[in-house]
């Protein structure tokens, strides 16, 4: 075991991730089943899933420019302990019987508010925490918690303890955002002559500027944040209308659609296992490119299969590229971005995640509706042949950075 891992700090700062996630799991299973129960329109339940959402394209790169300006310690804390209060308020509302929509939504668009920045100063953070040699593998350990805790283990906690009683899955996420601030404030405080201090002291909308302006110009990242968010709109197009893809296309009835959705978790698990040593073998940029082409294998493979078993097989292999590729483009964020600007080109990062998959998912619902269930497959296989090619040269700087 490197010894990185038995760092305070890094274990720290490990053990707080896995705590929020497995809360933030919870919440996402009893959230749409509180809103079910609450109201039985789909509207709603579609809303409740919106509503958490839209801070990061609202306040996205504003929350970037809070965190290259404060503390990102005290930051985490400071949020993580306004989210607690926010849950703490909806598990009593639920409890007494008095929980409305309106407050349902408020509480989650606080947590989606909360999450743009407590996210955004935690990958900020951890740069500060491992020697820059060991980036990948710390970053590959944060998936890994993230895919068990959210992914496979949270959410049938979620949905068991909502049939226990409809308020403690709240009541226990409010605790593990409780818990994850006490472990962070046990961070040491990182000097800003280590750290950085902050580039931009004057407007917000200058220090915004001055974060996209520093990212448009490093050729590398410009090119795996581009390929990024059209990707999201090419994938994001493809997925929208997943459930009736497997329903009417692959003949799945809704347990068969259930189980594969955990071919995504499994192929994302494994992604975190090998991710290090494929990088350490291969060099960053083959595996960068390898991904590429995976995208473009996934979109043909599922525009033409009409059975589950291949499909099921592909998704594992691209979940594994995904994996793969966000802890190889993170690392490389982490070790090329000036620490007084991770918060905000880590947040113009996620704006085009979230913007992309957004603007994919509505794209998605209209060109299937128009033409046919496979039709964003071939659409998306078409993208991300494109993006592949002008992506190709720029990305042979990425084993060299």
């Amino acid at each position: 075991m490197r010894a990185f891992f038995l760092s305070r700090d890094f274990a720290r700062l490990w053990t707080a991730s896995a705590v929020s996630n497995i809360g933030d799991g919870v919440t996402m299973a009893a959230g749409p089943l509180l809103v079910a129960s609450v109201s039985g329109s789909p509207a709603a339940i579609a809303g409740a899933v919106f509503v958490q959402q839209l801070p990061w394209l609202l306040f996205a790169l504003v929350s970037g420019a809070f965190v290259d300006r404060l503390d990102r310690r005290r930051l985490v804390v400071a949020v993580n302990l306004m989210r607690a209060l926010a849950l703490s308020a909806l598990t009593l509302a639920v409890a007494g019987g008095t929980v409305t929509v309106p407050l349902i939504y408020t509480v989650l668009f606080l947590l989606g508010t909360g999450e743009t920045l407590a996210d955004t100063a935690t990958g900020a953070l951890l740069p500060s925490t491992v020697p820059v040699d060991d980036l990948p593998a710390a970053n590959a350990r944060l998936y890994a918690t993230f895919t068990i805790g959210n992914q496979f283990v949270a959410k049938p906690l979620g949905a068991w303890l909502f049939v226990v009683s409809a308020a403690v899955p709240f009541g226990v996420d409010a605790l593990t955002f409780a818990i994850s601030a006490a472990l962070i404030a046990g961070l040491r405080p990182v000097p800003a002559a280590v750290e950085g201090a902050p580039l931009h002291q004057g407007s917000m909308r200058a220090a915004i500027g001055e974060g996209l302006r520093w990212l448009w110009r490093h050729r590398l990242l410009r090119t795996l944040a581009v390929s990024m968010g059209f990707g999201n709109i090419a994938f994001s197009a493809a997925f929208a209308v997943f459930v009736l893809y497997c329903r009417d296309r692959l003949g799945l009835a809704e347990t068969g659609y259930g189980l594969l959705l955990t071919a995504f978790a499994v192929g994302g698990l494994l992604g975190t296992l090998i991710a290090t040593r494929l990088t350490r073998r291969f060099g960053a940029a083959a595996v960068l490119r390898a991904g590429l082409i995976i995208e473009v294998a996934t979109h043909l493979t599922l525009a033409r299969v009409t059975t589950p078993w291949p499909a099921a097989a592909i998704i594992v292999v691209f979940s594994v590229h995904a994996s793969v590729w966000g802890i190889t483009a993170t690392s490389l964020r982490q070790r090329l971005v000036p620490a007084g600007l991770r918060g905000r080109v880590g947040s113009a990062y996620a704006l085009l995640d979230l913007g992309g998959a957004a603007l994919g998912s509505l794209l998605g619902g209209l060109l299937a509706g128009a033409w046919g269930l496979t039709t964003p497959f071939w659409l998306a296989a078409a993208a991300m042949t494109l993006i592949a090619i002008l992506a190709w040269h720029p990305l042979r700087e990425a084993t060299r950075a």
